[in-house]
């Protein structure tokens, strides 16, 4: 029996064409308001973080291949998704990203050398949230990261740190994952208990056409916004590689989970021009004429036309690429300075107080490498 014919849709929230005219989907004439009271000085950050990110995605992959690095996972093309939404959080939100969000860590204050010494395999953690705008650690196990942020937006909820009505103070959390990452169990534990629960959390599925060598069309039957109203919670589909939709959605989803209205989700179609990862050859599983296709709606390219027209400068451009330039060379200048970290930090915090198994340990290892001495001689 043939199988039955099943029509999946979803509208997508776009403002900005991929030849860079602000035209309005319908799904998106409601968002509209969010981006008209962006200032200047603001769009214009938005064009410095996604070209600072590329050239940052540049200097990492050298890097890697030239031995400095163990592994680099690369972000490129993905640029606007990440950046909009950064910028729709509030210094008291939390946010968990998978081990892509490279920009939006810098956004949030966290100094790229932490990243790059995490890929170098100098810091099995690199940062303390807290100190980085709340910007939580990497997570290399895919969607674990969902079920941390439930769990932190629960926490909020209990702490009575959301719904207060004070908009200066309540907290939501924003969770990073991939398309690939939905497929895990994780993920939809995660969106049961936040529906539950009706956690201040917003969920932001990249869709990046690929997990590793896995096309989305294999994982899901149905765009995966769909999967919102599935688990009891609002579900938005937007064009990833518009950063004027990525910024409105997520700023008027992050709101109302402050406010108290629950958990939502967002997926942004945008796609993945690099590999999975510098271990990946994606030439072997996807075409040329897909990567072609992807290139004409490149992120930077349609934001760079629409400011053009507002009247940005040349001047302005150059400033930024050399802007970028710099950041990527003081980036690599720090990161071949790395160190490699003595023993001791293994031991140093497993306990919040010193512990005398951590002493025990630490004392059995010196013993263990110093009887290695006089095999030398």
């Amino acid at each position: 029996m043939p199988a039955r014919e099943r029509d999946f849709t979803a509208p997508t929230v776009q403002l900005l064409t991929p030849e860079g005219e602000l035209r309005a989907t319908p799904e998106a004439e409601a968002y509209l308001p969010l981006v008209e009271a962006l200032d200047d000085a603001t769009l214009q950050r938005f064009h410095r973080d996604m070209t600072v990110s590329r050239r940052l995605d540049v200097a990492g992959a050298n890097l890697q291949r030239q031995g400095q690095l163990a592994l680099w996972v690369p972000s490129l093309g993905q640029e606007a998704a990440q950046v909009g939404s950064a910028h729709a959080a509030r210094p008291q939100d939390h946010i968990f990203p998978s081990y892509r969000e490279h920009i939006v860590g810098m956004i949030r204050g966290l100094d790229p050398v932490r990243i790059l010494a995490l890929f170098r395999g100098a810091t099995l953690g690199g940062w303390n949230p807290e100190e980085n705008g709340n910007f939580h650690l990497y997570t290399l196990v895919l969607a674990s990261q969902t079920l941390h942020s439930t769990g932190y937006a629960m926490g909020l909820q209990f702490d009575g740190a959301a719904a207060t009505g004070d908009p200066e103070v309540d907290a939501a959390v924003l969770v990073y994952y991939g398309d690939g990452s939905t497929s895990q169990g994780d993920a939809n534990e995660a969106l049961v208990f936040a529906s539950s629960y009706q956690t201040p959390q917003v969920f932001f599925i990249q869709n990046n056409q690929w997990a590793i060598s896995v096309p989305v069309s294999r994982q899901s039957r149905s765009p995966l916004s769909l999967r919102g109203g599935g688990f009891g919670m609002p579900g938005v589909r937007i064009d990833g590689n518009d950063v004027l939709a990525s910024y409105a959605v997520t700023r008027q989803s992050l709101e109302e989970a402050r406010a108290g209205d629950g958990p939502s989700l967002i997926e942004a179609l945008t796609y993945r021009m690099g590999a999975h990862t510098t271990a990946d050859d994606p030439t072997k599983y996807r075409t040329d004429a897909e990567v072609e296709y992807w290139q004409q709606r490149d992120p930077i390219a349609r934001y760079r036309t629409w400011l053009e027209s507002r009247g940005a400068s040349a001047a302005f451009f150059a400033e930024v690429d050399e802007e970028a330039a710099d950041v990527a060379a003081d980036v690599r200048r720090r990161a071949l300075e790395i160190t490699v970290p003595t023993r001791e930090k293994i031991f140093a915090h497993v306990y919040s107080e010193p512990h005398p198994l951590m002493a025990e340990q630490a004392a059995w290892l010196d013993e263990f490498e110093n009887s290695f001495d006089g095999d030398a001689e």
